[in-house]
């Protein structure tokens, strides 16, 4: 899992925008302003039965990681975490 939806920065963050995107999903913030120093962005990419492919976009590391558990259920209440 992404560890973004644990983070203060996770609705001003480049990075997490630029995963939003690779997912489709709809953005927290259409301008952000703060870049995290060193994202390490997990890719997994998969084979799908009907010859698809799908592409799996996690945030594993950031050395501008701040911990605030639930901030993203905090930011999207009723929504379903994103996986």
């Amino acid at each position: 899992m992404c560890i973004c939806v644990d983070c203060q920065w996770v609705d001003r963050c480049k990075t997490y925008h630029a995963v939003e995107r690779q997912h489709g999903a709809q953005h927290l913030t259409s301008n952000p302003d703060f870049q995290g120093n060193n994202p390490r962005i997990h890719i997994i990419v998969r084979n799908l039965p009907n010859k698809d492919i799908e592409t799996e976009w996690d945030v594993r590391g950031c050395g501008s990681f701040a911990k605030d558990k639930g901030k993203w259920l905090r930011l999207r209440p009723g929504e379903e975490l994103p996986t």
